[in-house]
Formats: structure tokens, C-alpha cells, sequence
């Protein structure tokens, strides 16, 4: 008889796959959502957190990288970069592009809020990013412009620092990881 294996809550997965050499994403929020998703440790299942304004959804799947903790106290936030949405909850292979360095300031405190940039093992139309150059020019600008909106919306400020390589957020990561 097969022994079952005991389940893992979405905080106790190994933020890396040894044989594909890749990051494991947990998606909290799909690309085209209005609807803000978290994972909660003490209920030990996913959270609505907040609704966007009418017209702001999320332009790319946003995640985090498990067994990490960031500045904000959160884990690490990712912007997974995939040919269609998945779903909360969902654990995505990926491949890291780079870091998009970002400063959050909430009731006078500032703090660092980076997000890890990432493509999807699987993903098709991304398959040749590799680091942030290769994305459109205009993306990160975008993807400010969406944060600065978001953030805004909830009180707090966002400022993007620059963008870096992949190298940058593997530090981080290892940076940030918990035990």
C-alpha cells in the first residue's frame, strides 16, 4: 500500500525545484483580476484582501516566492509572466528575469517592496525572456504606472528604483528566505 504524502500548505514549499533548476511561484492573484488574493498561515487557506477600483485589474499573475519574507513582512512578491492566468493557489514553475526595485512609503514609513520578475516554464509567448531587456521598453513603465495606481488606492506610496537581472533577484531571494 502506498504511503499518502502529508500535504503542504502553500508557506511550506520549497521555493526551488533542484531538478528544473527553477523557482516555484504561488499564485495569489490571476493576470485580469479585480479581486486581490492573499494567503492567510493562520487559516491555512487564501483570503480576499481588497477589491480594485473599476477599471485596474492585475496585468500579469501576481505571487510570491514561499519560504521567504520580505521588508513589508509579506513573501516575496512575483510577477509571473504566462500565456494565460492560472488560479490561486496554483504552484507555477519559472524561470527569474530580474527584480523590478521598488520603495513603499505607508503613514511616513518607507520601506523596500521589490517584485521578482519571472516567466513561466511553460509559457510559449515568454519564452525568450531572459532578463528584463528583453521585455517591450514600454512594460516597466506600465507596470509602474499600475502600482503607483494600486498602491495609491490603498493609501500608500510606490516608486519604482530601477529594474536589475536575474542574478539581483536570486540574491534577494536568498536574501529574504526563511527556515
Amino acid at each position: 500500500m502506498a504511503k499518502a504524502s502529508k500535504l503542504k500548505s502553500p508557506d511550506q514549499i520549497d521555493p526551488f525545484n533542484t531538478d528544473t533548476k527553477s523557482l516555484r511561484v504561488v499564485i495569489e492573484t490571476p493576470k485580469g483580476s479585480r479581486n486581490k488574493f492573499k494567503y492567510d498561515p493562520e487559516l491555512g487557506t487564501f483570503t480576499l484582501s481588497s477589491v480594485l477600483g473599476e477599471g485596474l485589474v492585475f496585468p500579469y499573475d501576481f505571487g510570491f516566492v514561499p519560504q521567504t519574507r520580505a521588508q513589508d513582512g509579506d513573501p516575496l512578491d512575483v510577477l509571473l509572466l504566462m500565456d494565460e492566468p492560472a488560479f490561486t493557489g496554483c504552484v507555477v514553475e519559472s524561470r527569474i528575469v530580474g527584480v523590478i526595485e521598488a520603495e513603499q512609503t505607508e503613514h511616513g514609513n518607507r520601506i523596500r517592496n521589490d517584485r521578482v520578475l519571472a516567466v513561466a516554464l511553460q509559457s510559449h509567448n515568454h519564452a525568450d525572456i531572459n532578463e528584463p531587456s528583453d521585455l517591450n521598453s514600454n512594460m516597466i513603465q506600465e507596470l509602474e504606472k499600475f502600482f503607483v495606481a494600486y498602491n495609491k488606492a490603498r493609501g500608500k506610496k510606490f516608486k519604482v528604483l530601477g529594474c536589475r537581472n536575474a542574478k539581483t533577484a536570486m540574491k534577494l531571494i536568498k536574501k529574504t528566505r526563511v527556515r
